[in-house]
């Protein structure tokens, strides 16, 4: 038996070369989003507003632990930072940071020491937190397919999950369009209240 999360053409070349007429079995199609998990677009005019609404929708809404994808290393570093500021318990993973410290990140983000993980891609594939109850996208990703894996952080083995996230007007237009088009979707838009 050959298990894998996601079956990329470099997976199925290395399954056929020691398995003899297999069989497939697909839980979910391919770039399919769970229904478990709520998503959630919030529009933005400028890149500028960002952390402030970030920063309002944790703290307002009483996030308890979240995962939060930013698509720079740097960008990650300074969220955590201005998150902190606020007083929101936030540390950042990304490829910069070295193995120890990542998983010390990870294991404070488990133990419920840190609310907030911030992390670029890096921490978008492979990682399993049990009942990891909000995801947020502050950047939309590069590829539409990044966006399924990252929002797929929450919403695991039966679990309800909600995804939030932000878009910028004008800027990230062809990357929600790219999302929307790759899910079968329109994310449903909401207005940040109190923002």
């Amino acid at each position: 038996l050959m298990f894998s999360a996601t079956f990329s053409p470099e997976i199925q070349k290395l399954a056929k070369s020691f398995m003899v007429q297999p069989t497939l079995i697909e839980v979910a199609r391919r770039n399919a989003t769970s229904e478990n998990i709520r998503q959630v677009l919030f529009t933005l005019d400028r890149v500028e507003d960002k952390r402030a609404a970030i920063c309002h929708l944790i703290k307002t809404e009483s996030l308890p632990q979240v995962i939060v994808f930013s698509n720079t290393k740097l960008g990650a570093a300074r969220l955590a930072v201005q998150l902190q500021k606020v007083g929101v318990s936030a540390t950042a993973i990304h490829g910069d940071k070295t193995q120890a410290e990542r998983t010390k990140a990870l294991d404070a983000f488990k133990a419920g020491e840190v609310a907030v993980l911030v992390a670029t891609d890096v921490a978008a594939r492979g990682l399993d937190i049990a009942d990891l109850p909000f995801v947020i996208n502050y950047d939309l990703p590069g590829t539409a397919e990044d966006y399924v894996h990252r929002i797929g952080r929450t919403g695991r083995a039966g679990a309800k999950g909600t995804a939030y996230s932000f878009m910028v007007k004008k800027d990230d237009d062809r990357l929600l369009e790219d999302i929307e088009k790759l899910i079968g979707q329109a994310i449903p838009r909401e207005t940040l209240t109190g923002f």
